[in-house]
């Protein structure tokens, strides 16, 4: 294989003068720049990359630790991230819940990282972050110099979804959770609650797990009870779209018969019959923005902005009766 010091000698200089020449550094004369240039491509020469980071301790690559690749939401925020590390000449890794996760990021073998995932346990993520090694977390809130929390507004979205079934006369409105051990989930479930409380309506909540057969068994059981509501709000689409499949099997229509939101704005949830009231933020632009902070902070020491990906309501079907089905993208 070649090396630099080959190429040294073919240029005839010193090693020192090749390493500048083929770096773009130093205030050699052209003459001399261009014979290194000139010994490197007669000699087929390729800088070692790995070898000049490891000098300056930088891989030039950030890590993206994600529970999974599959469906539409994960894959939204990974092409923001990979949209934004294109304009740059970092690499990316991306490490799905499994065993090599906690080498790659225990050992730092990369130079910042991006988590969401809640199986890597908060005290290993503060434990690990410092100034040369930054962390981006999107699912759940630390306090560490360092670790920066980059979430969705759970409770803006959260009060619109209220507001707008409390506006279409709803007072006995139930509200299905996902896993409880999730950040998004407790924050919706909060800002449920207290919307309510402020308006003197007692909640009855179910608890799923965020899948669309817990959103199902949920229904039934409430459908089985007798005791319907005018409205439900479901902690996720997933679940929403399970409530109503249950709803269908047993006679009843959304919104007619209940009122349905979901949150997250997933492909299908326009496509269903009825189409699917949501809560939706851009992924593309929470990977985005998530990749592009690190990047400035890694780079130019820019300082990390604060702040929560906005949402927005989509109001369909499933929760106003004005509303005729749109299949526009």
């Amino acid at each position: 294989m070649t090396t630099i010091k080959d190429v040294a000698r073919h240029a005839r200089v010193s090693i020192t003068t090749a390493s500048y020449a083929l770096n773009g550094i130093g205030s050699l004369s052209p003459a001399t720049r261009e014979r290194v240039l000139s010994a490197a491509l007669e000699l087929n020469y390729h800088p070692n990359a790995f070898a000049r980071n490891l000098k300056k301790r930088k891989t030039r690559t950030i890590g993206v630790f994600i529970t999974r690749f599959g469906g539409s939401f994960y894959e939204e925020i990974l092409e923001g991230i990979h949209d934004s590390i294109l304009k740059t000449d970092y690499e990316l890794i991306v490490c799905p819940e499994s065993r090599p996760v906690h080498k790659i990021l225990t050992q730092r073998q990369v130079d910042g990282a991006i988590v969401f995932d809640s199986k890597i346990q908060s005290d290993t993520l503060t434990n690990l972050v410092s100034k040369r090694f930054p962390i981006i977390v999107l699912d759940r809130y630390l306090e560490a110099d360092y670790l920066f929390p980059l979430l969705v507004d759970n409770q803006q979205g959260t009060k619109e979804a209220f507001y707008h079934l409390y506006g279409q006369g709803a007072r006995k409105i139930f509200f299905v959770s996902g896993a409880m051990d999730s950040f998004d989930n407790l924050e919706r479930m909060k800002a449920f609650m207290n919307e309510a409380e402020q308006n003197r309506i007692t909640v009855k909540c179910y608890t799923g797990n965020f899948t669309e057969q817990s959103g199902y068994e949920n229904a039934r059981q409430i459908i089985a009870s007798g005791d319907l509501p005018d409205a439900v709000y479901c902690a996720n689409d997933q679940m929403a779209i399970g409530f109503i499949k249950a709803m269908q099997e047993n006679d009843l229509r959304a919104p007619e018969d209940i009122a349905i939101v979901g949150f997250d704005d997933i492909q299908i949830a326009k496509y269903m019959h009825p189409s699917l009231s949501t809560i939706g933020a851009s992924r593309f632009l929470w990977g985005s923005s998530a990749a592009t902070q690190l990047i400035d902070f890694l780079e130019n020491d820019q300082p990390f902005q604060a702040h929560r990906i906005p949402t927005r309501l989509i109001q369909r079907q499933s929760s106003s009766k004005n509303i005729t089905l749109s299949l526009t993208i």
